[in-house]
């Protein structure tokens, strides 16, 4: 869709957050990219190419895609920094993660991001600001902390967001990183997923807060609740965090209201679910409540919809396909990088020079 198909539709006159047409669009694109990347993964699981497990943000796409938008994203090292979760696809590909390379990482592929040597979205690309996750719940909040006081020693205006859901909030490792960011005054965002499912344990059954938020008082740090399921909230909410934390006010949260709507890995059933109650978030499906919106507001039509629709499932299903046909990695590359005896590059943190640009900015 090129520029002159953007120019005939008449537009709105209010508006929707300060977002031209375009930049609506954009959003529109990132979510249904987002489900259907997930969808055409869960199809290369039942067809055996993802041997491990898959996990679909399904009902939380609204809350990776519109946090990653308010933010400065730049390819270059100097934007900035993205800590996401296994639910967090939407900003991933925001932030420049390609499509081949999520569905590559999936299917353990030698020529992903990693190598092949493990099969989820744990990618490091610091050119990119992707700081992928590791397993152990909570630590990612430590390392984001480190991150975002490097920005502050650095007086560089950048910041870091790290993603969270229920049960990582119930870790030491979560309490002592917004610990040590709230105490260092770290430029950090931290977005608690309330999608109200630990694993298949109730949130009601991890916390006795009615929101996240809550804790967050108890470390002085700035914090707001939004409804996950409304884009528009989202970019909202983490465009005034994002402003705060530059302006030097430090570590601030946001909480996300929403459902989980798949167990905690696709494949497994819900039994622990309520039936009613999962139909009632169907209901708040974050895609169809953002194309109702732009429809009624005269922002686009049904035609360009589906046309974006329609590219963003064909570039997923091209991208799956060029993924199954590499191979995976040969033995011995597997272990390079791996063990200690092994010659790594120096992290980036000790080579890199300032952002000299981003450090004359902060001073005018």
């Amino acid at each position: 869709m090129g520029p002159a198909a953007l120019s005939l539709l008449p537009m709105s006159d209010s508006p929707i957050a300060g977002l031209d047409r375009t930049q609506l669009l954009v959003l529109y694109h990132s979510l249904v990219v987002t489900r259907a990347a997930e969808e055409r993964l869960e199809v290369l699981h039942k067809q055996g190419h993802v041997t491990g497990e898959v996990y679909s943000s399904l009902g939380q796409e609204a809350g990776a895609v519109g946090a990653a938008f308010a933010l400065d994203r730049r390819t270059d090292g100097t934007g900035d920094f993205l800590a996401p979760t296994v639910r967090a696809a939407g900003a991933l590909f925001l932030f420049g993660g390609e499509l081949v390379d999520f569905f590559r990482q999936y299917m353990a592929r030698a020529t992903g991001p990693t190598g092949g040597k493990e099969a989820s979205v744990h990618w490091v690309d610091f050119q990119k600001g992707i700081v992928g996750p590791v397993s152990p719940l909570g630590t990612m909040l430590e390392v984001m902390a480190g991150i975002t006081l490097s920005f502050k020693v650095r007086g560089e205006p950048r910041v870091g967001i790290v993603f969270y859901g229920d049960a990582a909030s119930s870790t030491g490792a979560w309490h002592e990183g917004l610990n040590f960011s709230a105490v260092q005054r770290c430029p950090l965002i931290l977005m608690v997923e309330a999608n109200q499912w630990m694993f298949s344990t109730a949130t009601t059954m991890n916390t006795r807060v009615q929101s996240f938020t809550d804790k967050a008082a108890g470390y002085g740090i700035g914090s707001e609740s939004v409804d996950g399921t409304d884009i528009v909230a989202v970019y909202e909410a983490v465009s005034r965090a994002a402003k705060r934390a530059r302006a030097g006010e430090g570590t601030q949260m946001v909480e996300l209201s929403y459902y989980r709507r798949l167990d905690y890995v696709q494949h497994d059933p819900q039994e622990s679910v309520d039936p009613d109650e999962l139909a009632m978030w169907e209901g708040r499906d974050p895609i169809s409540l953002f194309e109702r919106r732009v429809l009624e507001e005269g922002w686009a039509e049904e035609p360009e919809l589906e046309e974006i629709r329609g590219r963003a499932e064909e570039d997923c299903r091209l991208a799956a396909e060029q993924a199954v046909s590499e191979p995976v990695p040969y033995g011995p590359e597997a272990v390079k990088g791996i063990y200690t005896d092994t010659v790594t590059p120096h992290p980036w943190t000790r080579t890199d020079e300032p952002d000299k640009r981003a450090t004359s900015e902060l001073k005018t």
